[in-house]
């Protein structure tokens, strides 16, 4: 049998816990589907500071990526996502369905909401396949809006 002087052993050690660590982030990230290059994500209608009657059309504008249907896993691509009076705050799992996190996997790229009286903020988020946003995420700015 062998034995390893402490300096081997210890080099062996640290060379074996950086390769573990390095496939542990690169494993936290592959879930993330890599956003196009230059891609984005914005507001047609309504515009930042619009005053305007419920229910509300917004319509989505895409650059530099293509919209597919959740669950179609396609190079490119992904779905919309609207934000209403709310940020994301876990970009590493799948976007909530719920009242102010609305889901358009079936590829749509407009919808009317319905708000009642008052300010609110609206944010497009591009999620993949999966409901995930991309890596890095594919998001327009947070606008403000006043219902009357």
């Amino acid at each position: 049998m062998t034995t390893l002087s402490f300096s081997r052993r210890f080099l062996i050690a640290a060379v074996a816990g950086a390769t573990l660590l390095g496939h542990a982030a690169f494993a936290s990230d592959s879930h993330r589907t890599a956003a196009p290059a230059g891609a984005e994500v914005y507001f047609i209608q309504p515009q930042a500071g619009e005053s305007l009657s419920s229910p509300v059309i917004v319509k989505f504008g895409l650059r530099g990526m293509g919209v597919a249907p959740a669950g179609v896993e396609k190079e490119k691509t992904g779905h919309h996502h609207l934000l209403i009076d709310i940020d994301l705050e876990d970009y590493d799992s799948p976007i909530p369905a719920d009242e102010n996190h609305r889901h358009f996997g079936g590829g749509q790229t407009e919808t009317s909401v319905e708000l009642p009286p008052g300010t609110h903020t609206l944010q497009l988020l591009v999620g993949d396949h999966n409901h995930i946003p991309h890596q890095a995420p594919v998001q327009s700015e947070k606008i403000t809006i006043t219902v009357k």
